[in-house]
């Protein structure tokens, strides 16, 4: 694999998560109601960071540590019927305003896909906070175009599992109690 595969993005609209179409790519965006209030927007700002939204049973972020600043370069290892794959993406910018957090992905080279992918948490003006993926999006591998419906129909499953798992951790951390965890019981 040369250098060009972890450096260089696959597409070449970055940015274009943030409202513009792409020609000859596929535009979708979904989203969840998470609750009402700054507490449940500070608590999802807190699961993305956190990376909550990959936390499926069939996708992986392979750092999930990692920091959510423009440029930093991630893997995702997904697990789909008998086959693994592992893409690599940079961070294209980040969104970090007092109603609105988020940022998007870039597929680099090599990705199985070509384009973006956003993750954003918001609050509505009427106190609605929503978390939100937006992704552009067409074949960039050979096996990708040869099986064009069950490359979107994986694209849909992820787009749907990433909106429950993130909607699962908010409710955990809804239903976590305040304060330091208790201390471990010790065996006798």
């Amino acid at each position: 694999m040369n250098n060009n595969a972890l450096t260089e993005y696959s597409y070449s609209d970055q940015g274009c998560t943030r409202g513009r179409n792409v020609a000859g790519f596929n535009t979708d965006r979904v989203r969840i109601e998470l609750g009402l209030g700054d507490v449940v927007l500070e608590k999802a700002k807190r699961g993305l960071r956190d990376w909550q939204g990959f936390s499926t049973d069939w996708v992986r972020l392979c750092w999930p540590y990692k920091k959510i600043v423009t440029g930093a370069v991630v893997a995702i290892l997904a697990h789909h019927y008998t086959l693994y794959s592992l893409n690599a993406a940079r961070i294209v910018y980040v969104i970090d305003a007092p109603k609105r957090f988020g940022f998007a992905l870039g597929s680099l080279m090599r990705h199985v896909l070509r384009g973006e992918v956003s993750f954003l948490v918001y609050q509505e003006a009427d106190g609605k906070v929503y978390y939100e993926l937006t992704s552009i999006s067409r074949p960039g591998h050979w096996l990708s175009w040869l099986f064009y419906p069950l490359t979107r129909q994986l694209q849909h499953r992820f787009a749907r599992d990433s909106l429950h798992a993130f909607l699962e951790s908010m409710l955990a951390r809804n239903s976590r109690p305040p304060g330091p965890a208790p201390p471990a019981e010790s065996a006798s």
